[in-house]
């Protein structure tokens, strides 16, 4: 499987529907919880190129992007070929 990695927030709607549709295409992926770890929101805008909202994802390393980055690559067909070992 792919290293799936989502930064969020415990009451964001748009990190519980990118968690939803990650749990639907039954990928596993590693949460880090702003919330919990608030000295990971540095490391989590560096990464994403300067981004501060929540959720960020990557996968392999790669940034997705947010919530709705990732239900347009499902729309385009193309988040399944991401999520295959």
């Amino acid at each position: 499987m792919p290293e799936i990695v989502m930064y969020s927030t415990t009451v964001c709607p748009f990190c519980v529907r990118a968690k939803m549709l990650l749990n639907k295409k039954k990928a596993p992926f590693e949460e880090i919880n702003l919330d919990k770890t608030p000295e990971r929101r540095d490391e989590m805008v560096q990464r994403a190129g300067g981004r501060r909202t929540v959720p960020q994802i990557f996968i392999n390393g790669q940034h997705i992007g947010g919530c709705d980055d990732l239900h347009a690559l499902d729309q385009a067909g193309k988040l399944d070929g991401l999520l295959v070992p």
